[in-house]
């Protein structure tokens, strides 16, 4: 794994975000259509990470979502800025309509703009799709409605997205194979899949390596696999020849699993994999409680590998680790 990769995988940012970033035209156009119809993209877009972070700095941190903040014009003429909510936890969450509304009511009270939120539900609980923030008291009643999307309505779409021109369609579909899936091999072979798809839809170099990184984010796997996948990916670039991940960021990402290896063995776990699920806890259930930390460091190696991939679908860290 290349230096560029560790950074992106322990910072705050989530592959959802990466993808936003990346494809915030295509991902309105796949998911909300209409409000992309609605958009003047002959006059780009910005994002609003900075003034996001001042309206959402005394927010619980004990969960993780990829929110976006995104400036877009009207093809009215008027400006918008438009609230990406991205759920991706692996439950339902009580308070997540009343957080969409919290952030709507801040944005516009302190920027004086229309604030458009969309919601992005990628969990797999079929019965959680918040629409509505509502409540009323003697004659006071407040209803905020949001545009919503669950993802695992694409399912009974499969073979749209496969055919789709859409790049946003690839995230869509790791997003739900990282949560259906949580058995290893599963996860390789539908990983495998998508990024044979990379390389048969005629995209650029730098288009192929972006959706790379962002499905290589999503759909982790236990460190056991991550070689036969990498020369399942090395196969399919010779037989397209299409060698776009260069041979430095091969040597890098191989020599990451040896020494990988090779500290496990030196010191009786897997510090590297210990350490990442650290991140990827604090990241999703926020700050690691002792007995958590604890009991990552007496698991065994393969403790730790089921570990790194059911954090993706894991409820919560007592579902994940097992009680204390």
């Amino acid at each position: 794994m290349t230096d560029q990769d560790s950074a992106r995988r322990t910072d705050h940012d989530s592959p959802w975000k990466d993808a936003l970033d990346s494809y915030f035209e295509e991902f309105l156009r796949l998911l909300f259509p209409s409000i992309h119809g609605e958009v003047d993209w002959s006059r780009g877009y910005s994002a609003m990470d900075k003034e996001l972070q001042q309206i959402t700095a005394d927010a619980s941190s004990g969960r993780r979502h990829a929110d976006k903040l995104i400036k877009v014009y009207a093809r009215d003429g008027g400006e918008t800025w438009v609230l990406v909510h991205v759920e991706v936890q692996g439950e339902p969450e009580d308070g997540f309509a009343q957080r969409m509304y919290t952030y709507q009511y801040r944005l516009r009270d302190r920027y004086g703009v229309d604030v458009v939120s969309l919601a992005v539900l990628a969990d797999t609980s079929p019965g959680f799709r918040p629409e509505r923030f509502r409540y009323a008291r003697w004659g006071c009643e407040l209803s905020f409605v949001f545009p919503m999307t669950k993802l695992i309505d694409w399912e009974a779409r499969w073979a749209d997205l496969e055919v789709s021109e859409n790049v946003f369609a690839l995230v869509v579909m790791a997003q739900i194979k990282a949560k259906r899936l949580d058995d290893g091999e599963e996860r390789q072979r539908a990983k495998v899949g998508l990024i044979r798809l990379l390389y048969e839809r005629g995209y650029s170099r730098a288009e192929i390596q972006r959706l790379f990184h962002i499905i290589d984010w999503m759909i982790q796997l236990p460190r056991g696999l991550e070689r036969g996948f990498l020369e399942v990916v090395y196969a399919i670039e010779e037989e397209k020849r299409m060698p776009y991940i260069n041979t430095a960021e091969r040597l890098g990402m191989e020599k990451g699993l040896e020494q990988g290896m090779e500290k496990g063995l030196e010191q009786g776990h897997h510090l590297g994999v210990a350490d990442t699920l650290r991140k990827q806890i604090a990241l999703k259930f926020g700050e690691l409680p002792t007995w958590a930390d604890e009991r990552l460091s007496q698991a065994s190696d393969e403790q730790l590998d089921e570990w790194v991939v059911k954090i993706l679908s894991a409820e919560s860290l007592e579902a994940l680790l097992g009680n204390h």
